[in-house]
């Protein structure tokens, strides 16, 4: 399936009801008055988060949604039935912005939250509510209101705890298929991730994460170059970064005699960098996200353990300098996603930053907390 995670969508409240014009007529009340009853209120339009979507996928088939109007008023002081209510079903994530002005609506971060985008229009009133002392017999009634109408942008943001960022090819959809159950497609060319893929990762303990590996950025990716531009949305929400490095480029220093790591390291240091700067040039604040580095590939490197420990001391020196900053634990971490080595431990050193970031937003949100109503009345 098409991972949609855009749409534009048209959405219209029901229309009341028109009141009735009606009089009593029974044999034995001659004189029965008007009794025309109300319209019924039109249907609301209300948008639902739900964890058992992952794209806007519906929406590509479905861009206009109508509530259904209110019945008409009847005698004998009926009123008409109120038009069915339409609730939308949209993925966790999801974010609504009015489509002519991009104003923020509503961001749906938990499933269950509801929000009401559409209010039905309210039914007219029948003639009997408009019976006074000079006015015995009106022949008149309130038709509906209409109800609400708006254009909405639907925006999907992927919500995990951790997204997997790189260069294509670095190995992050091998990584994401290693450490959790979903199965993304892997080859050796560039842009085979088309789509981001989302993984849960269970922990001895039982504890679980979600990573979210994103398509590979490269230079220019917040202009529209390569794939990056159209994900880069769906790393505003993690907490923490994996940055996944190609050691492939180390198997030369390896295999040639005359070879200069030097150079090895400051392409590696080179890739790191871009794809910071397009992080920041498409959002200054995730450079402020923890992160953690990864060398990925060392598999090819088993027969060279020294220089791998070379490069990864030369690198940790670089990022200190870069970040300003000194790098978590052994970070770099040296792995390989496609025999699992340093995969194991890895996983723990995530877990302990998700926990932490974990525990520092439940720490924010209660202290933005509304006081109760005791401290609101002293």
């Amino acid at each position: 399936m098409r991972f949609i995670d855009e749409a534009i969508i048209r959405v219209a409240g029901g229309h009341g009801g028109p009141g009735c014009v009606s009089f009593r007529r029974e044999t034995f009340a001659p004189r029965g008055g008007p009794d025309g009853g109300d319209g019924g209120d039109g249907g609301e339009i209300a948008f639902v988060a739900t964890h058992q979507l992952g794209t806007l996928q519906d929406f590509r088939f479905k861009r206009v949604y109508q509530a259904p109007a209110g019945m008409h008023g009847s005698g004998a002081n009926k009123a008409g039935r109120d038009g069915e209510d339409i609730e939308i079903p949209v993925p966790v994530g999801t974010v609504i912005r009015d489509a002519a002005t991009n104003e923020l609506l509503i961001d749906f971060v938990s499933d269950g939250q509801k929000w009401v985008a559409c209010k039905g229009g309210r039914g007219g009133k029948g003639n009997a509510h408009f019976v006074s002392s000079t006015h015995q017999a009106p022949k008149f009634a309130q038709p509906g209101e209409d109800g609400e109408a708006r254009e909405l942008k639907l925006e999907l943001k992927l919500l995990a705890d951790v997204g997997i960022i790189g260069f294509p090819n670095a190995g992050k959809s091998t990584l994401i298929s290693r450490i959790s159950h979903a199965r993304p497609k892997i080859a050796d060319y560039p842009f085979t991730t088309l789509t981001p893929n989302l993984g849960v990762v269970q922990m001895p303990d039982l504890r679980t994460f979600v990573v979210a590996d994103i398509p590979g950025l490269v230079e220019g990716a917040h202009r529209g170059l390569g794939l990056g531009h159209k994900f880069l949305k769906h790393i505003e929400r993690t907490g923490l970064f994996l940055h996944v490095l190609d050691g492939t480029k180390l198997l030369e220093d390896a295999t040639k005699p005359d070879s200069d790591l030097q150079s090895t390291i400051d392409h590696l240091i080179e890739r790191y960098q871009i794809i910071r700067r397009e992080l920041e040039l498409f959002n200054e604040k995730l450079l402020h996200k923890p992160e953690i580095i990864v060398l990925n590939k060392v598999d090819l490197l088993e027969s060279d353990p020294e220089l791998v420990e070379r490069a990864r001391l030369t690198l940790r020196q670089r990022i200190t300098s870069i970040r300003g900053s000194h790098p978590l634990g052994e970070e770099p971490y040296v792995i390989s996603a496609v025999s699992g080595k340093g995969i194991q431990e890895l996983l723990f050193v995530i877990q302990k930053e998700v926990e932490e970031h974990r525990s520092g937003a439940a720490r924010r949100n209660a202290e933005v907390k509304l006081p109760d109503d005791e401290d609101i009345r002293t």
